[in-house]
C-alpha cells in the first residue's frame, strides 16, 4: 500500500510538470565509520537499495512514456484522474512483483543486526552466538567508584562524659572503590569488598574545644567567641560482606539467562576495619585559632558492621562501630553510629 502511495505521488508530479528534473530514489544510510550497524547488514541493505533503485528507475521511465500518451489524449479531468490511477496501480504491482523476485530476506538481516547490537560482532552460527552471549553476560566482577555521606553520633552505655554533654554536629564522609563479585551469572548473591577513605568529624558545642596536656586529652572552655571547633580523623577503610539482589532473571536469548547484579533492589551486610591516617584538631575564634595534627588519642584502629539498602545507584546505610572512638579511657565507651546515603555503593 505504501508503494502505491509513492507511485501515485510520482505520477502526480510527472502529470503537473513533465519537464521537471528526475529525482533519484535512495536510502540515507549511516556512514561507514559508524560501528552501530553491522558491516554485513550494511552491505546487504546497500545492495538491496541499489537493486530497488534500478527497478524504480526502469519502471518510472516506462510510466513517463505512458503518461505522455495519456496527456496527448486531452481527456477531461475526471477521466484523466481515473486512467492515471489505473497506471499507478499497474506500475505498483509491477514494482512489487520485481522487488519480491529479488529475494531479500528481511528477517535474516534483522536477526544479524540484533546479534551485532548485542555483541558488536557478526556471528555465523548459533554455537558462536551462544558463546558470545555467555561471555557478554557473565557474572559481574568489577571495581566501581562510590561516595557516601552520613550523620554521625556517639553511643555510650555508661554515664555521659564531657564529650557526650558537649557534642555538636558530627559527620562521616567517605569515597573509594567497591569490589563486586557475583557468585554466578544467575545468582542473587555476591561478595562485596573494596577500599575507601573515610573522614570522621566531631564538632563540639557550648564553646568547648579539644585540648591536651602531658598527653591527656580533654574538653576545655574557649576564652572568647568560638567560630569553629572540630576534630577530624581520616581512616583507610576495608569492607567485607555479602549482597543479595532481588532483581528477576533476564533472558539474553539462546537459553542464556542472567541477573543484573548492580540493578534493582539490593540488601547488603558487611563488616569493616580501618587504620588511622591522620587527626586534625581545628579551632577558629576571635582570640585564638590553630590546626594541630598531633595525637589526640583517637583510636588508631576501627572496626564495625554495616547494613545497606540499595536501589540501582542509590543506597541508604547504617554503620555501627564496635570499637571505641577514642582509645584507652578517653571519653570511655563512645562508639560511632552513622546514618547515611551513598552513590555507587
Amino acid at each position: 500500500m505504501i508503494k502505491k502511495f509513492i507511485i501515485t505521488g510520482m505520477l502526480c508530479l510527472v502529470a503537473t510538470s513533465m519537464n521537471a528534473q528526475r529525482k533519484t530514489f535512495s536510502l540515507n544510510l549511516q556512514p561507514k565509520e559508524d560501528t552501530t550497524v553491522s558491516p554485513i547488514v550494511k552491505e546487504k541493505v546497500e545492495e538491496y537499495a541499489s537493486k530497488i533503485n534500478e527497478v524504480i528507475q526502469e519502471e518510472k521511465t516506462q510510466m513517463e512514456t505512458e503518461l505522455r500518451f495519456l496527456q496527448e489524449k486531452d481527456l477531461d479531468k475526471a477521466e484523466f484522474d481515473k486512467q492515471k490511477a489505473q497506471i499507478a496501480d499497474t506500475y505498483s504491482q509491477k514494482i512489487d512483483t520485481r522487488i519480491e523476485a529479488l529475494g531479500f530476506d528481511l528477517d535474516q538481516v534483522i536477526q544479524k543486526q540484533v546479534r551485532y547490537s548485542l555483541l558488536n560482532s557478526d556471528v555465523t552460527s548459533n554455537e558462536e552466538l551462544k558463546e558470545k552471549l555467555l561471555k557478554k553476560f557473565q557474572s559481574k566482577k568489577s571495581f566501581d567508584p562510590y561516595i557516601s555521606y552520613g550523620v554521625m553520633t556517639l553511643t555510650n552505655d555508661k554515664p555521659d562524659n564531657d564529650l557526650d554533654k558537649n557534642l555538636g554536629y558530627a559527620n562521616n564522609f567517605e569515597f573509594g572503590l567497591k569490589f563486586n563479585y557475583q557468585f554466578g551469572r544467575t545468582s542473587p548473591w555476591g561478595l562485596i569488598s573494596g577500599l575507601g577513605f573515610s573522614w570522621r568529624t566531631v564538632r563540639t558545642d557550648n564553646n568547648m574545644v579539644f585540648a591536651k596536656q602531658n598527653g591527656d586529652v580533654f574538653l576545655t572552655k574557649y576564652e572568647g567567641s568560638l567560630d569553629k571547633s572540630k576534630l577530624r580523623t581520616g581512616y583507610l577503610m576495608i569492607p567485607l560482606g555479602f549482597q543479595y539482589n532481588f532483581s528477576k532473571l533476564k533472558s539474553a536469548g539462546m537459553d542464556v539467562q542472567y541477573r543484573p547484579y548492580s540493578d534493582g533492589f539490593r540488601v547488603g551486610a558487611n563488616v569493616y576495619g580501618g587504620i588511622k591516617m591522620a587527626t586534625n584538631n581545628i579551632v577558629k575564634g576571635d582570640s585564638q585559632g590553630f590546626r594541630d595534627r598531633s595525637n589526640y588519642q583517637v583510636n588508631p584502629f576501627v572496626y564495625g558492621a554495616q547494613v545497606t539498602l540499595s536501589y540501582d545507584n542509590i543506597s541508604l546505610f547504617v554503620k555501627k562501630d564496635f570499637s571505641n572512638f577514642f582509645k584507652d579511657s578517653y571519653f570511655e565507651n563512645d562508639k560511632a553510629l552513622v546514618f547515611g546515603v551513598a552513590l555507587g555503593w
